[in-house]
């Protein structure tokens, strides 16, 4: 017969159940103070290294003259004083009328591609809302611009884009018949069409897969109700959809605008070096202006106040639509 002895159980103490790791941590009172410091710090290391030391050295280079003559010794180069910035806001000048037109041609591009994607992405979103056999596989091809690679698309369009090869004169003049002669599209008028029609193909995902992620934040019954209560479709997208994802579109837009206007890969892979005057963006206005005359300290300065208008215009959007969120 086996025996019942029964042992009594030593009694668990307190601190028997905490973690190792916490245990650590109330031991060494100064180490928990200073985790949260170390874990940021990889982060604002980084940070420091690839863009707010960047950005100082550009800031100091716009004040100097650097030049090819001092390029190989940046100490050496002399001050400019304000001298750069003088000449890029001389509007009188060669240099200031060429910043001005390229600001002008990016603006027009900025809001031209800001609205057709977030348009498309708007449409897309919503008619991919109620469920159907397939959706997910329609969903997964709409971000397929989004997922390949900038470069391999962009260096794409540029080949359908010739004017004797290329597959888009191809269908609009073989194919349906549309024009009688070959249209430029990489040079001339047409390449701000072209410019607009690449960076929509890109960015226009992007706007999809955010806009659908805030639609499924909205009850389906609110849908119903207004359904059931005579609203339409666009009443429904006017009354319904838009007011719900209004704090997703003030960061969609804001960022999508960032975004174009600062675009540089675009119309470097598309155009090549010699970008012609209606695809002149400012970002590879400055490019050029820094690269093809080796001045760097004019360059630097165009991009200084590149940077304070973004921070202009990005200030006064917050503001204006903070203030309209209160008054909601």
């Amino acid at each position: 017969m086996a025996s019942a002895t029964v042992t009594e159980e030593a009694p668990v103490s307190p601190t028997a159940s905490k973690p190792s790791g916490k245990r650590g941590l109330d031991r060494r009172p100064g180490l928990s103070r200073k985790l949260p410091y170390l874990l940021l710090a990889p982060a604002v290391l980084l940070e420091l290294l690839i863009h707010i030391v960047p950005m100082l050295v550009g800031i100091w280079m716009s004040f100097v003259k650097l030049t090819r003559a001092f390029i190989a010794n940046w100490a050496a180069a002399p001050s400019a004083g304000l001298n750069n910035y003088r000449v890029a806001v001389d509007f009188d000048g060669a240099v200031g009328q060429g910043l001005l037109k390229s600001f002008g041609v990016t603006i027009a591009f900025s809001l031209i591609t800001l609205a057709l994607a977030w348009g498309l992405g708007m449409a897309a979103a919503v008619a991919l809302q109620p469920p159907f056999r397939g959706r997910s596989v329609v969903r997964t091809l709409f971000l397929v611009p989004y997922a390949l690679p900038a470069y391999a698309g962009i260096l794409t369009w540029n080949f359908m884009l010739q004017r004797d090869t290329g597959a888009v004169n191809h269908i609009l003049v073989e194919n349906l018949g549309l024009s009688t002669d070959r249209p430029f599209w990489l040079i001339g008028g047409n390449a701000l069409v072209s410019l607009i029609t690449v960076a929509v193909w890109k960015l226009w995902p992007f706007a999809f897969l955010t806009l659908m992620a805030g639609l499924q934040s909205i009850p389906r019954d609110i849908y119903e109700a207004a359904a059931v209560d005579g609203a339409g479709t666009v009443r429904q997208w006017r009354n319904i959809t838009l007011p719900a994802l209004r704090p997703v579109n003030l960061v969609l837009v804001l960022v999508l605008f960032l975004w174009t206007f600062s675009d540089f890969n675009t119309p470097y892979v598309l155009f090549g070096t010699a970008q012609p005057p209606a695809g002149d963006l400012i970002t590879f206005h400055i490019y050029n202006a820094s690269f093809l005359t080796w001045n760097f300290g004019s360059g630097a300065a165009m991009s200084v106040l590149l940077l304070i208008f973004l921070m202009i215009v990005t200030g006064a959007y917050l503001i204006i639509t903070g203030r309209r969120s209160r008054r909601a």
